[in-house]
């Protein structure tokens, strides 16, 4: 059993001093085929052919940035006596809304500069966030981190998942909760119904409220069962609250916009 879970090396390949590792492969690829899913689309529906490109050269990077300032604030009391660590980001310390909220925040400042609808980008792009997302937590199945409770090995073979998954969850003597396997299931099936929602036709805006409300849902109750949650006070979890917020937030704006603003632009709309 043991060797099996050896098997799998964090590290992807070196080059001299330089090891690369198989999370940022990962993460790599993720944005990878989630750029070139929504590049398509976004040449479908009108846009410049570089559009998508130009936005990522901002995103991609300030995201990055977004998720260590989140983490690093939920985890102040770490840093505050160590401010040269705040920026040693390769020991390990992002989070995923961090790196949303930039996105979402770049995105809007983007699209308000080149005068294009941010809306109509961000429905273009929900499916998009979502295959970076399911394809990314499987940087965190290989660091195994961002696993849940304590579980047995015969719970897990009742998932009928893999042996090699399962072998991997044996962290230091015990078997954990594959939380990085549950979020990234619920984020390929939230795919799934976004890209049927496209057919839809939706109110320019839904598709990636829909993104929110999805995603956010699968993520309180996910998060319920990870070690690793960072705090706002107490026992409550960041990660939930800012998923109940999004929920909120986003139902919010499909009940006030159809309720007030006629003749509202759907998603096939140019």
């Amino acid at each position: 059993m043991y060797s099996l879970l050896a098997s799998i090396d964090p590290i992807a390949f070196s080059l001299g001093p330089l090891s690369v590792r198989w999370y940022g492969v990962i993460i790599a690829a993720g944005i990878v085929i989630a750029f070139l899913v929504g590049q398509r689309e976004m040449v479908n529906r009108g846009l410049h052919n570089e559009f998508l490109t130009d936005l990522l050269i901002w995103a991609v990077p300030l995201a990055i940035v977004g998720a260590r300032i989140y983490y690093v604030a939920f985890e102040w009391d770490a840093y505050k006596n160590n401010p040269a660590e705040i920026i040693a980001i390769w020991n390990g310390g992002i989070a995923i809304h961090g790196a949303l909220i930039a996105s979402v925040i770049v995105a809007y400042v983007f699209t308000k500069k080149r005068h294009t609808s941010f809306l109509k980008v961000a429905d273009i792009l929900a499916p998009s966030i979502l295959i970076g997302q399911a394809i990314g937590r499987w940087g965190n199945f290989i660091n195994q981190e961002a696993h849940g409770g304590e579980v047995t090995r015969t719970f897990l073979e009742n998932l009928f998942i893999p042996d090699w998954i399962i072998n991997h969850m044996y962290i230091d003597g015990a078997y954990y909760h594959p939380t990085f396997l549950y979020e990234s299931m619920w984020s390929l099936v939230g795919i799934i119904i976004l890209l049927l929602l496209r057919k839809a036709n939706l109110v320019r805006g839904e598709l990636f409220f829909f993104y929110m409300i999805w995603y956010s849902v699968g993520r309180f109750f996910i998060e319920s069962m990870r070690t690793d949650s960072l705090y706002v006070v107490g026992e409550l979890r960041a990660a939930q609250l800012v998923s109940v917020i999004a929920i909120i937030l986003a139902v919010a704006l499909i009940v006030y916009r159809r309720a007030t603003i006629k003749n509202l632009p759907h998603y096939k709309d140019k």
